[in-house]
């Protein structure tokens, strides 16, 4: 899932400079990644509307890194040399989340958010990893119907469910042949270190958020002697890829609904709710089961209990954005008008960002089920597993349960072409994290932060939203992530701070809520 200021991030404009195909012959047989890491990207300006330091470049990367002479892959990275002589540390790359997130423009949106202390001692770097975007992008061709993710367990649509987990699977097979196999993590990571090598850098500076804080674990895995100064923002826990991870968006929600009553009901003046938690939670389950028996409309949009449950899960996260657009689904069941809102526009104040890449629509779906479901091989193929999976966590979680473990195209998915990465290392790293963050909950960042036994951990209690580290000069914990930038020392030990008093920067200002029955997957 992507942050506050910086979602979407997407790329529009770039011409992507093509090096000529690699020969084998190139490469010895002594040092077969030689020919990758001796490149020399033809950089040159990202786009006539963005700044002329925005440069960006295509180098080339092994499809299968085990067999380094065969076939490749296009990678699209950009820089902005922010660095000065005699300050510069090195090179910091970026990843804003998914799997399927476009990190080419991050450069631009970093630029913004990093105090100039900090900028001078890196080069801004940006790509997008493999499969994404401009990077040999994959499709699968998903109508926009199979790009639905959110599937409520019930037992007379199940038999569906079962069909499109399995459509999906088939038309990403057909489509992208052995590629497929190797649109992974691990790959990605590899693509990490042939970028740092194409650099000229010995070791590599990186912040990643949500998805790509298990990228950056990955790495940190696979090459520690080259992992330098690492943020992971709003953790993927390592132990849960990729199954349990979404699986956690239903245990995570349930303590933030019980949050959410108590607050509500002590403003119940303001929403008229109830003025006790279990008023409240009466309240909202009526609603759903009315919606259930009666589609609410929205806007000209139906939805059911089921699309309500679903589009009010993360808002739960943030008490006051949950009780207004429960007030506004009730006015809405009531056949009273409600506001028409949108999302919050940019207030300018940020950088520009690019407009949408030239890549397939399904992209950041294909990506998401092609990364999740190649990644490991921790996936039930028996279909009769995730009924029972759903029945008992919609029992055990009742607002998302159903949802979280229902079947997906991983049921019916390839064996995956190398284990999962093991995180269980001491490289020392920095993780930062929300007390109340929707998409990798306070038990997910718990998680990436024990198995990385060298890390600290800045939590942000009372903080709200995806996305901790920001251009929020009141955020709490961005003069400790901002220090181990500058210096390379991580803090004595663990840091707790208190969130300012409104809300984080990457909590989605309110809007009601629609149903999640339109084009794309889940983020991290």
């Amino acid at each position: 899932m992507r942050i506050g200021r910086m979602a979407p991030l997407l790329a529009v404009g770039i011409t992507a400079t093509v090096l000529p195909a690699l020969a084998p012959a190139q490469a010895s047989a002594a040092e077969p990644l030689k020919r990758f890491e001796n490149q020399k990207p033809a950089w040159h300006r990202c786009d006539a509307q963005m700044p002329a330091a925005f440069q960006c470049a295509t180098i080339k990367v092994p499809m299968d890194y085990s067999r380094p002479g065969s076939k490749t892959l296009d990678l699209a990275i950009s820089r902005m040399k922010t660095s000065v002589p005699g300050k510069r540390h090195g090179a910091i790359l970026f990843n804003p989340g998914g799997p399927g997130g476009e990190g080419l423009d991050m450069p631009v949106m970093m630029k913004e958010s990093m105090p100039k202390n900090v900028r001078e001692q890196y080069d801004l770097i940006g790509f997008d990893p493999r499969g994404v975007g401009r990077s040999s992008p994959v499709t699968c061709g998903l109508t926009d119907a199979e790009q639905n993710t959110e599937h409520p367990y019930r037992s007379q649509t199940f038999s569906r469910d079962v069909k499109w987990a399995r459509t999906v699977a088939d038309k990403c097979r057909a489509r992208n042949g052995d590629k497929l196999a190797y649109i992974t993590t691990r790959n990605t990571a590899r693509d990490m270190d042939v970028i740092r090598a194409v650099l000229g850098e010995k070791k590599l500076s990186y912040l990643g958020y949500s998805y790509g804080t298990y990228l950056g674990a990955v790495y940190a895995q696979m090459f520690p002697g080259r992992t330098d100064r690492f943020v992971l923002d709003s953790a993927v826990d390592p132990a849960r890829v990729w199954r349990g991870m979404i699986q956690v968006w239903a245990e995570g929600t349930e303590p933030a609904f019980t949050r959410w009553t108590k607050w509500t009901a002590q403003h119940h003046t303001t929403y008229r709710l109830g003025d006790t938690p279990a008023k409240v939670k009466k309240a909202f389950w009526d609603l759903v089961a009315r919606a259930d028996r009666d589609p609410v409309d929205v806007h000209g949009r139906k939805l059911t209990g089921d699309d309500i449950r679903a589009s009010l899960r993360p808002e739960f996260f943030s008490p006051k954005s949950a009780a207004e657009a429960v007030v506004e689904l009730k006015k809405a069941a009531d056949g009273r008008p409600v506001p028409h809102r949108s999302p919050a526009a940019d207030d300018g104040t940020g950088p520009r960002r690019f407009a949408a890449a030239a890549a397939p629509a399904d992209n950041s779906g294909a990506v998401f089920w092609t990364v999740v479901c190649g990644d490991t091989a921790a996936w039930s193929h028996d279909p009769e597993q995730y009924r029972r999976d759903a029945i008992r966590d919609k029992a055990k979680y009742p607002l998302y349960g159903d949802f979280g473990s229902n079947i997906t195209p991983c049921a019916f998915w390839n064996k995956p072409a190398e284990p999962v990465t093991k995180i269980d290392n001491r490289v020392g790293v920095l993780t930062v994290q929300n007390q109340w963050d929707p998409q990798t909950p306070l038990t997910s960042g718990l998680g990436m932060h024990h198995a990385l036994k060298g890390s600290r951990m800045v939590y942000v209690e009372g903080g709200e939203g995806h996305g901790v580290y920001s251009d929020d000069p009141r955020s709490c914990a961005n003069r400790t992530v901002n220090a181990y930038l500058s210096t390379g020392r991580l803090p004595a030990r663990d840091v707790t701070c208190e969130a300012p008093g409104r809300r984080s920067p990457g909590v989605n200002q309110h809007i009601l809520p629609t149903p999640q029955r339109t084009p794309g997957a889940p983020r991290f």
